[in-house]
């Protein structure tokens, strides 16, 4: 069946406090795609985030993100009064995220929602504790442990909390007690949300399609707790680290730091850890796109201690029988491969083995700094994909035309037939509209017509990424009659539309 998705970040909703979360922005967000005849919406990870502020940088695979929880909601409850966080500064700009006003002010007020939570704790609270048990007290105690050390990545900490000593952890408990119940407490608040407003996309008839990051943080609880799922030397630091080597958009590669997995030693118990991880994302997600595919083929590795992606070197990575074993013990699932960046007949052979549907960049097909590959070309994309103009890590519609190499615009608007009367962007917005691909999805930023300045991120790059918000009021009736136009012509709107 064809259908129609929007990626829009929900940390780039509007709301008065400073970032976008699961709150009223979010359900008329829903509204909005049910009125323009859209059937998914695609969000980016929703795990807490560290340094860098990247959802692809995260704590932890299962926690909740606290930014994401809404304050409106929990006084709706009676777990907070307005005034407890109204009259704190969130940012000067309601166009940007502040991270640094979200860490300095957002946890002081859940602290206080998590109070009135355990002075009258429902029944369910408990239920969540005990069923989230497996990685809840390993988080709880991880972030409480970072606080108590001013945020130092755990590999800062003493050798025994750092070597996970039971006797060691066990006074940890005891001493930071009031820290662990905060953390299950904040967690338990984003579970109750993310919980209803998933129910209130499930009855819009509304998919969620999440996003699953192939590696792990280094400072994240799931290193320090699993440190034998890791490549990790007899002082517990990576021996080589993930990134992508140099391209046309890099001259020195991607390096993003992350320890590489110990694939070894997860076949020999049946990936036990990577299946319980894909689990729990399917309790958010209806269809989980997993990050950086071609790494389960072969993946780069990076000595430990380079400045550049440079001098790294292909290794082997774990295969058909990875996804095999996730489907023998989760049955099939829905799940779109990110098959892009360097790819070699292997990774052509492992995604059709696998059956999912790959994505295909609209930009890529022009773009003479990434090759121009002609399998982007919107007519020979198979039916079996995702289809899209640019994703998060690509620049807007229009920031592409502006930026792009003024030969790969020309030949992008005589191949589409760009015109301002449609505008351009709607243009390229008509090419994967119109592909054969099952999905297709557009950014929010394009059906907005921004330019470079929503671009939500540029990778190997710090600072000013995953900031960018939508103005109040951004999505109107006009608009989502627009797009329903767009849909109804190229055959996706869903069924009952």
């Amino acid at each position: 069946m064809r259908r129609a998705g929007v990626l829009m970040p929900i940390t780039s909703l509007p709301s008065p406090w400073g970032i976008g979360t699961m709150g009223a922005a979010a359900r008329s967000f829903i509204d909005f795609l049910v009125e323009a005849g859209v059937s998914t919406w695609q969000i980016l990870p929703i795990g807490p985030t560290s340094f860098g502020d990247s959802p692809y940088q995260s704590f932890s695979s299962f926690a909740g993100n606290p930014y994401l929880i809404d304050l409106d909601d929990l006084a709706a409850e009676g777990l907070l009064d307005r005034a407890e966080y109204a009259s704190r500064t969130w940012g000067n700009d309601p166009a940007r995220v502040d991270y640094g006003a979200l860490y300095r002010e957002r946890f002081d007020v859940l602290a206080c929602a998590v109070r009135r939570l355990a002075a009258e704790p429902p029944a369910e609270y408990a239920v969540f504790c005990e069923r989230e048990r497996a990685w809840l007290e390993d988080y709880a105690l991880f972030m409480a442990l970072k606080g108590a050390h001013d945020g130092a990545p755990w590999s800062a900490w003493e050798d025994p909390l750092r070597r996970r000593d039971l006797a060691a952890l066990d006074a940890a408990r005891a001493e930071l007690a009031d820290e662990l119940a905060f953390w299950r407490g904040v967690q338990y608040l984003f579970f109750c949300q993310w919980g209803r407003l998933q129910g209130y996309a499930h009855t819009a008839e509304i998919e969620i399609m999440g996003d699953l990051p192939i590696y792990v943080a280094e400072d994240s609880v799931e290193v320090w707790a699993h440190p034998e799922q890791f490549q990790l030397d007899e002082n517990l630091r990576p021996t080589e680290v993930a990134g992508c080597p140099p391209d046309g958009f890099s001259a020195t590669g991607q390096l993003w730091g992350n320890p590489l997995f110990a694939w070894d030693r997860m076949r020999e118990d049946g990936y036990r850890w990577w299946i319980g991880r894909i689990a729990h994302q399917f309790k958010f997600y209806d269809i989980l796109r997993i990050d950086h595919f071609r790494g389960f083929d072969s993946y780069y590795a990076i000595p430990a201690g380079n400045t550049t992606a440079a001098g790294g070197q292909w290794r082997e990575g774990p295969g058909i029988g990875f996804f095999r074993a996730v489907e023998a013990e989760l049955g099939p699932r829905r799940i779109v491969a990110e098959d892009l960046g360097f790819l070699t007949p292997s990774v052509h052979r492992l995604l059709a083995e696998s059956g999912y549907p790959g994505m295909k960049v609209l930009q890529f097909a022009f773009d003479s700094r990434d090759g121009g590959a002609e399998a982007y070309v919107p007519f020979v994309y198979p039916t079996n994909s995702v289809a899209y103009v640019g994703t998060h890590d690509n620049d807007t519609a229009l920031g592409w035309l502006k930026t792009a190499p003024a030969e790969d615009v020309t030949a992008a608007r005589e191949f589409l037939g760009l015109n301002t009367q449609e505008g351009e962007g709607w243009g390229l917005m008509r090419g994967v509209l119109a592909s054969a691909s099952d999905l297709a999805v557009v950014l929010m930023q394009d059906l907005l017509e921004l330019g470079s300045e929503a671009r939500i991120n540029t990778p190997s790059t710090l600072g000013g990424n995953w900031t960018w918000r939508a103005r109040p009021g951004f999505a109107t009736p006009e608009l989502a009659a627009k797009l329903r136009r767009k849909l109804a012509l190229y055959r996706r709107l869903p069924p009952q539309a």
